[in-house]
């Protein structure tokens, strides 16, 4: 029953995950607390994320700016695998209360008539890229920062979804080997890794539909008030924590 419940929860957060565009570690990495402690719902949920973003390539590759993907995931890449080796250091808790508080003025503004803009080239995309990677590698869930990041960059729709996909998916092939080499995953869960990237395939795909469907300017304001809620709740989670 716990398992049947952890990937129902996994295949929900791929859709969603995949419909707003900044990942679905953020809506399912709390879910998988109800199951798991977090070491083991750390690395469980960053194997599922690296399997969606596979789906999402695979689905929106002819949408990939490139030259946007490397700028923002080569410093992704190397803050992610400093950001894990904290994981095993460190509680998040503070580093969530931070990341929440500056999302929740970053999506008030760009909901009002304060709408923020940032340049597709120079030090935005390289603190972004360095921030988002620092933080999924020490708290599971940086896509948020990166979409945050992404969207004051007014990327296209599909463009902002492949683009957020190929940077996350470098981020997780760096994060991943730190956590497993600190021993966050025990034996007994190996088996749900296989079943977690069906799942979130799956999701990917289904999630793929519901962008094909939703018009450019709802686009933005979907994933602006996603970000605003999730960080709501990353201040709470802190402040619990």
């Amino acid at each position: 029953m716990v398992e049947l419940t952890l990937l129902a929860a996994a295949f929900i957060s791929e859709i969603i995950g995949t419909a707003v565009g900044f990942g679905s570690s953020t809506i399912f990495l709390p879910l998988a607390l109800f199951f798991v402690d977090f070491k083991t719902a750390l690395v469980l949920v960053a194997f599922f994320h690296l399997s969606g973003n596979i789906g999402r390539i695979t689905f929106f590759r002819k949408f990939i700016d490139f030259k946007i993907a490397l700028s923002f995931g080569v410093p992704s890449i190397i803050l992610s695998m400093a950001g894990a080796y904290l994981a095993t250091q460190l509680s998040p808790s503070v580093f969530r209360i931070i990341l929440g508080a500056f999302l929740i003025i970053f999506s008030i503004m760009s909901l009002s008539k304060h709408n923020i803009k940032l340049p597709s080239k120079g030090p935005s995309i390289l603190i972004g890229g360095a921030l988002s990677g620092f933080l999924a590698g020490l708290v599971g869930t940086g896509g948020v920062l990166r979409g945050a990041f992404l969207t004051a960059v007014n990327l296209a729709k599909n463009r902002y979804v492949a683009t957020a996909a190929a940077v996350a998916m470098m981020t997780d092939l760096a994060r991943i080997p730190v956590y497993v080499s600190s021993g966050f995953l025990a034996r007994e869960f190996h088996y749900y890794i296989p079943m977690l990237f069906l799942v979130a395939v799956a999701g990917s795909y289904i999630g793929k539909k519901i962008v094909s469907a939703i018009p450019q300017k709802i686009f933005r304001k979907v994933v602006l008030v996603a970000i605003f809620l999730v960080s709501v709740k990353f201040v709470l989670d802190g402040l619990g924590g």
